[in-house]
């Protein structure tokens, strides 16, 4: 039986290998818990805005240092085997905030979380690959974006319950959270372990170069910019909602952290729906409605001055932004298949975006108030909107 025909068998029978993988996926969505941390740390510590934005910043920062390197150790040890070494190193960065929440300990776990992150983002998605076929892939992957969607949906909940709740929390607040979402990941990590996947040989090994070369094909770079914007909106938009519902409303923190969560609701729908709409409407159409309804947020976020208002704006962007990551990724590594692992690497590389769009976006809000750091989100939609005319009609 030769390869092809294995995965073909496999993907007819892959329901309970894509389970565990999408368990993984839920665990890829603890990432998300750093907007909602930075906010109660910079309460805690009393830190300005430019300096809490570091944190997001620093977690996104090592998908620009591992990101590639993690593609050519999946041409080493396989797509499954990285993806449970990401997941060890996610357990470990969970567990350090149970320890204190000094200024310290949270940079050393939020470090940890974003390399953790980068290794994990970059051998999952490309694993799903071995598991479906290309024309369902979008879908696919845009179902696994709901499932880690759910995950950081549930993060400023959770922080919330910890922070005001009276059953115990062991002394730890808002940081209760760390522990249930360190025992999901011992609990990925087992299943995972536990499952038999049969993977795709890589044609060659590669290096830093053959991969970085590859940015040198304009759709590869345009799907690589793609994603950066879209991880810095979504980063920024996490990080900055209740910063406006408190800057205009007069709201404290435990009452505008649930802006946070209306983003997370919406962008939870915007994933699930967004898996069933791509199996019947073009990626480009799909998407060029998204993009549609972030410029609508952007204007709202702007100006709106009501509960109401802004949490409409809050809730456009998490809907259209929810489904752009999945279309870029997909159509990057379907425009070249034999070089999955690397393309992979370089696209979840863009995920920098969400260094670069916070650090700026702090320091517009120290210099304008929110309005500013609405603006900087503001370009990177403006990116999206040229990136729609330049997706493929079919991959």
């Amino acid at each position: 039986m030769n390869s092809t025909q294995s995965l073909a068998m496999g993907r007819k029978s892959s329901l309970m290998q894509i389970i565990p993988v999408m368990l993984c996926f839920f665990a890829m969505g603890f990432v998300d818990l750093v907007g909602t941390a930075s906010n109660y740390v910079q309460k805690d510590l009393g830190l300005t805005d430019s300096e809490a934005n570091f944190f997001p910043s620093l977690v996104f920062f090592w998908f620009l240092i591992f990101s590639v390197p993690t593609g050519m150790l999946m041409n080493r040890i396989g797509r499954k085997r990285t993806v449970i070494i990401s997941l060890i190193i996610t357990v470990v960065s969970l567990i350090i905030p149970i320890t204190g929440d000094s200024y310290m300990t949270m940079l050393a776990s939020f470090s940890l979380l974003g390399i953790g992150n980068a290794v994990m983002q970059t051998s999952l998605n490309p694993l799903v690959s071995n598991l479906i076929s290309s024309d369902k892939l979008a879908s696919t992957l845009t179902f696994g974006q709901f499932v880690k969607a759910i995950a950081s949906f549930l993060a400023p909940i959770l922080a919330a319950w910890g922070a005001t709740t009276y059953l115990p929390t062991f002394g730890l607040g808002w940081r209760a959270f760390f522990v249930i979402y360190a025992a999901v990941s011992f609990l990925s990590i087992a299943i995972l372990a536990a499952t038999p996947i049969e993977e795709e040989k890589p044609d060659k090994a590669s290096g830093v170069k053959e991969c970085l070369r590859l940015l040198g094909r304009p759709f590869v770079l345009l799907c690589f910019l793609g994603i950066m914007c879209h991880v810095g909106i979504d980063v920024g938009t996490n990080t900055v909602a209740p910063k406006i519902i408190m800057e205009r409303l007069g709201l404290p923190l435990e009452e505008a952290g649930f802006a946070t969560s209306v983003y997370f609701i919406f962008r939870t729908a915007g994933c699930f729906l967004g898996a069933f709409i791509l199996r019947f409407m073009s990626a480009r159409k799909f998407f060029a409605i998204s993009v549609a309804m972030m410029v609508a947020a952007m204007v709202i976020l702007f100006s709106g001055s009501t509960l109401g208002m802004l949490y409409l704006g809050i809730g456009l962007v998490g809907f259209g932004n929810s489904n752009v990551f999945s279309i870029a990724f997909s159509q990057a590594i379907t425009s070249s298949p034999t070089e999955k692992n690397e393309v992979s690497g370089l696209m979840i590389m863009g995920l920098f975006g969400g260094t670069i769009f916070p650090l700026a976006m702090g320091f517009a809000a120290d210099a304008m108030g929110q309005a500013g750091a609405v603006g900087v989100m503001a370009i990177g939609v403006a990116y999206l909107i040229f990136y729609t005319f330049k997706l493929k009609s079919k991959i």
